[in-house]
């Protein structure tokens, strides 16, 4: 869709200028609480499964990834100060304007899974799933907003996340791919901002 990847351009562009003074700040609180990179990068599946590595305002301490699960749980310890503050309003995700820009994500669109849980995806719906840019937000998001603390109250986390809430963001995806549009895209953006800021 040409109308989708021009307006994801000019918005990001216009996005990362405008947002450019509230970036260096996130920076600089990043920096000042704790030692390590401005931004969280990590492996991500793309259109039609190319891996890219996400642009994220790092929220918690250095090498944490590889110190539990690729999923936050509720008041995981990993989470900083700062970073709490950074995903309570979604503030992290706007690094992401960066792969919006570049071409390799969406403002709207199913989230990018990392390769551990794409492994999961039912084939035919995998394709599918990837024959479009992988998004900011979509309408899973906004359902799933208190994700982390719905794990929290799980015995078991991963197991919740990979057989209840990854087949329901599933059918989310599909849904989207078989029916997107562009004033659904803004509907969903619209909706995000209000979800968040609300």
């Amino acid at each position: 869709m040409r109308l989708k990847r021009v307006f994801d351009m000019v918005s990001s562009g216009l996005g990362l200028l405008f947002l450019s003074p509230l970036f260096l700040v996130i920076a600089l609180l990043i920096k000042l609480e704790s030692k390590g990179p401005v931004f969280f990068r990590q492996e991500r599946v793309g259109l039609h499964g190319h891996v890219f590595r996400i642009h994220k305002f790092r929220t918690m301490s250095v090498n944490s990834e590889h110190e539990g699960l690729q999923i936050t749980i509720g008041e995981d310890k990993r989470i900083t100060m700062i970073g709490a503050v950074l995903r309570k309003y979604k503030l992290d995700e706007l690094a992401q304007l960066i792969d919006v820009f570049q071409g390799k994500m969406s403002l709207v669109g199913p989230r990018p899974e990392v390769p551990k849980y794409i492994a999961y995806y039912p084939e035919t719906i995998r394709a599918k799933v990837l024959s479009v840019r992988p998004g900011i937000t979509d309408w899973a998001s906004i359902q799933f907003k208190d994700e982390s603390n719905l794990l929290e109250r799980s015995p078991n986390p991963e197991n919740t996340y990979i057989k209840e809430i990854l087949p329901i963001k599933q059918r989310y995806y599909v849904e989207y791919v078989n029916n997107r549009s562009f004033y659904g895209d803004l509907h969903i953006i619209l909706k995000t901002l209000s979800s968040v800021y609300s």
